[in-house]
């Protein structure tokens, strides 16, 4: 069953967060992650969420998109983000 990181960044250092965004596809490729969205325009419909960047990565299972992100692959590019975004990140399972 697919499931899906979902992410909202608020970006504090634009040119570390650049750096950082250059970084990840390669570390997506072994973990069979792709993206579905990646900073595109958003518009709130209900609520009072107003996301900065909106990110959904799309793996083939929850297991997957846990084990990216606690990989070594990724780990060097997370610290990055860390130093240059403000990040809420959540994986789901799809149905």
């Amino acid at each position: 069953m697919s499931a899906y990181i979902i992410v909202d960044v608020e970006i504090t250092d634009r040119a570390r967060f650049d750096e950082y965004a250059k970084s990840v596809p390669p570390t997506l490729a072994g973990y069979g992650g792709r993206f579905l969205a990646r900073g595109g325009k958003t518009e709130n419909l209900e609520g009072k969420w107003q996301p900065q960047r909106v990110v959904v990565i799309e793996f083939e299972s929850y297991e997957r998109a846990k084990q990216w992100w606690a990989s070594e692959e990724y780990r060097a590019p997370k610290q990055l983000r860390q130093s240059a975004a403000i990040t809420n990140m959540i994986v789901v399972a799809g149905v």
